[in-house]
């Protein structure tokens, strides 16, 4: 146990074993960067539509942000909280925190009171840094309404004016980065608490996941390793919040790990994404599927010069076979398809795998980084080839999940295993192929439907950009099936009988076929940017009870 009173639950021989093979620097994140720094002070850090931040620059931030921490009563083992938009500050926190041994817990932008006070309470923050409004939302309001019952809660940072009518001690953020630099050199382990992921998961509350220093540094940061070509610069862009456990990677990884670039878009979107593209010249560019398929179609991404690019990284959600053609296409470089969560597991394609390996898989488990296993419902490895949970274990192993017993004895076994809920199979060729989620299963009459299988086979058609299935509430058959679909701009909308043709000369079996269309400009987003899934769900639970729209018949919303 450490400060923080976070416990490791890997086995301490299996954290040693790894140690002694090299997988661990056995230093803090922030030694790594300021030795990037040192060897390299006028390199890009950070890039930005407004601005460049080298490496010597966020290494100064850093220090001063750390000594502000530090006058404010922040110590070793204490959590910093921060909801910010993507920008260099982020990284400075990230740094800051880990050489004073604090823990930041970014929560990404868009998420409400209840995930805010959920986060704040669960991980005992000491401290939290906010926009001071996001949208319609004012943070500092949200912020103080909770106080009361976030009792760890002492230190209150807002990027912007200070509210005008608080009664509560704000400091802001500009403030706090122009005091003098941190001197004193303070042990930090590396086996302690660096950062706690979000991962929403299925919860009804978000869950905190611990990572290590080692273990964000020699786990998640390795696997970037593996997707970039010898003696190129790695530059990445990062479409999703930095507070994304997708987006850990950027400070811990490519900064301090890679000692590479990146470049940050303070919130997505088309048009600026494909700028940012032609002013920085990204080598790689991480996002989720719904982002890939929107820029794939945008005559803009056509207009400028590619040449920078050796992959663009597709995680968050599984991809599917004709947006992997449409991106490899418009993009004109290789395509990295990525699994991995919040919890611990990591797989994902290299840029030598075919194309044909990619459309099928995210590629062979990496043990280097993270085994994985398949198992059945008693937990018990299967053979190759079958279809169960997904399971794994590895140097990015996490240390547990914070405050939550539950979901350590849910989710964790005694042997260091994470199970995802995740369902897939380990093919003949040690690929792993990803099949959904249990809990995202449809059942129509007693069948099970895997809302992923007729998702890429709906996409395959020619107009259509992005698809998700749901459920409605059936009283006859429990549920049926309802898929939402954004077109191609300029294509016409398609009826639900020349959709489920489409399905059906595909080889879907009639039993599967979608009984209820909709239609979307763009289906929304979580924070994190993958499709919601659970907003869709209530949008349609009504759908089975319309007045004359019997089954079979579509349902069409402009939404």
């Amino acid at each position: 146990m450490n400060n923080t009173g976070v416990i490791d639950l890997v086995p301490v021989a299996m954290r040693e074993q790894w140690a002694s093979e090299g997988y661990y620097p056995d230093r803090t994140v922030y030694e790594l960067f300021c030795d990037k720094a040192r060897e390299n002070p006028e390199k890009p850090a950070v890039l930005e539509m407004n601005g460049t931040t080298t490496y010597g620059q966020l290494a100064e931030a850093a220090a001063r942000f750390a000594n502000s921490l530090l006058q404010q009563g922040i110590t070793n083992g204490d959590v910093v909280v921060y909801q910010l938009t993507n920008s260099w500050r982020s990284c400075a926190i990230d740094l800051a925190c880990a050489a004073i041994g604090a823990v930041v817990c970014p929560i990404p932008l868009g998420r409400g009171r209840l995930d805010i006070e959920s986060v704040l309470k669960r991980s005992n923050a000491r401290a939290v840094i906010t926009e001071r409004a996001y949208g319609d939302i004012d943070y500092c309001d949200v912020i103080e309404s909770i106080r009361p019952v976030a009792l760890s809660l002492r230190v209150l940072i807002v990027n912007g004016a200070k509210p005008d009518s608080s009664h509560a001690a704000w400091n802001t953020l500009n403030e706090l980065f122009e005091n003098d630099p941190l001197t004193t050199k303070i042990k930090v382990n590396p086996n302690s608490p660096v950062r706690f992921l979000i991962s929403s998961g299925t919860e009804s509350e978000p869950k905190l996941v611990a990572y290590s220093h080692n273990a964000m540094l020699g786990g998640r940061g390795r696997f970037l390793e593996r997707i970039t070509r010898p003696n190129r610069e790695f530059r990445a862009l990062y479409l999703m919040p930095l507070g994304t456990a997708f987006g850990s990677s950027a400070t811990f990884g490519v900064l301090s790990w890679m000692g590479g670039s990146i470049v940050l878009l303070p919130k997505f979107d088309v048009a600026t994404a494909i700028e940012a593209i032609d002013q920085h010249r990204p080598s790689h560019i991480l996002g989720v599927p719904t982002m890939f398929q929107r820029m794939a179609v945008a005559p803009e991404l056509h207009q400028i010069d590619l040449s920078c690019l050796t992959a663009i990284v597709s995680g968050g959600a599984i991809i599917d076979k004709a947006t992997i053609y449409r991106c490899v296409n418009a993009f004109d470089c290789r395509l990295i398809s990525l699994y991995g969560s919040a919890d611990g597991i990591n797989c994902h394609n290299t840029l030598d795998d075919s194309l044909e390996d990619i459309c099928r898989s995210v590629g062979r488990p990496n043990p280097d980084v993270c085994e994985i296993r398949i198992v059945d419902d008693q937990k018990q490895p299967l053979p190759q080839g079958e279809t169960g949970e997904i399971a794994g274990r590895g140097p990015m192993s996490p240390m547990q999940y914070v405050n939550a017993p539950d979901l350590d004895q849910r989710y964790r076994d005694d042997e260091g295993w994470v199970y995802t809920g995740d369902l897939g199979c380990i093919d003949a060729d040690g690929y792993l192929v990803l099949l959904g989620r249990k809990k995202d299963v449809i059942i129509r009459g007693g069948m099970n439907i895997s809302p992923v299988q007729i998702e890429k086979l709906a996409t395959s058609h020619p107009d259509v950009v992005s698809a998700a299935c749901v459920p409605v509430p059936d009283a006859d058959l429990g549920q049926r099936v309802c898929i939402c679909l954004t077109m191609r701009e300029g294509a016409g909308l398609i009826s639900l009988s020349e959709l489920t043709d489409h399905l059906r000369s595909k080889g879907l079996e009639i039993s599967k076929l979608p009984e209820y269309l909709q239609f979307y400009r763009q289906l929304p987003m979580t924070p994190a940017g993958k499709v919601n899934k659970k907003l869709l769900t209530q949008n349609v639970a009504g759908l089975g009870k319309v007045a004359g729209l019997p089954n079979g018949e579509e349902y069409r919303t402009a939404s």
